[in-house]
């Protein structure tokens, strides 16, 4: 039997509670609340626990017992939601380049959603952890787009496409994908990669992140960075576990899971990342 997906439960996790119908402004609104409630977070790879795309177990995750995960979770939790909705939602998979030259031939480890609403294309992705978008894109190339955060735009060459937000005055490149769509398949085995691979940073140090109005919060290993638009950037060094554990519990609203070495694997992180 297919998993019922539990739309009511989803909406109350995100707050949303105003109209649910498969037009622009309530994609915009689901997105916006969906970055601002569940977080980013590679707490399971980061423990060496498996991480399930079967959609029951994201439910229960995301939605049920307090969690965030990454992209591949986030971006298929919204997808059962759109579609659940009304919306017609393709899954797209792209190369990530963020701190790399936008040549570089990377893996395809990052996953993403193609919208079709009233004979527009549209891209949401509420899975790149610090850089996540909180808005959604038209397909459309070379034009710079707002979002409830900073703008973002696209560039095309090739039938490729690349994903580019505007920070501190610069265009910096998150991934490089194209538009064949992608299944179950093609996910399982860059999930399997991303959190199981010995050289993967996911399993190497921890990633944090969720958004507020004009702020995103961050969590790259012990460094704590609250960036406000338009502002400076505020940054500390996490030093016990116990006040990691606090911050990823009071700051990004996660329910710890219940794990013997969560605490020993906090403290081993290097003081210095």
């Amino acid at each position: 039997m297919s998993h019922r997906f539990d739309l009511d439960a989803y909406l109350q996790r995100i707050g949303h509670t105003g109209p649910v119908r498969a037009d622009l402004s309530t994609l915009r609104a689901i997105i916006a609340a969906h970055t601002a409630s569940i977080p980013f977070e590679n707490l399971d790879p980061f423990l060496h626990l498996p991480v399930s795309l079967d959609l029951a177990w994201i439910e229960r995750k995301l939605v049920r017992s307090g969690r965030g995960g990454y992209c591949f979770e986030q971006n298929s939790l919204l997808r059962a939601a759109l579609t659940t909705i009304g919306f017609q939602v393709e899954g797209l998979i792209a190369r990530v380049l963020w701190g790399r030259d936008p040549a570089s031939l990377t893996p395809q480890t990052h996953m993403l959603l193609r919208i079709e609403l009233d004979g527009e294309s549209w891209l949401a992705d509420v899975g790149f952890g610090g850089q996540t978008l909180s808005g959604v894109l038209h397909l459309r190339a070379d034009i710079e787009q707002p979002t409830p955060h900073e703008p973002f735009r696209l560039t095309q060459a090739d039938g490729n496409w690349w994903s580019q937000s505007l920070v501190r005055g610069e265009w910096l490149t998150l991934y490089r994908f194209d538009l064949q769509p992608r299944f179950s398949a093609d996910y399982e085995v860059a999930n399997h990669y991303t959190s199981t691979y010995p050289a993967s940073h996911f399993r190497h140090t921890l990633r944090v992140a969720r958004l507020a109005p004009m702020q995103r919060m961050n969590l790259s290993g012990r460094q704590f960075t609250l960036h406000t638009l338009g502002g400076e950037s505020v940054k500390r060094t996490l030093g016990s576990a116990e006040e990691i554990c606090e911050v990823l519990r009071e700051v990004f609203g996660i329910r710890l899971p219940e794990h013997p070495h969560l605490l020993q694997r906090l403290d081993a992180l290097p003081m210095d990342t």
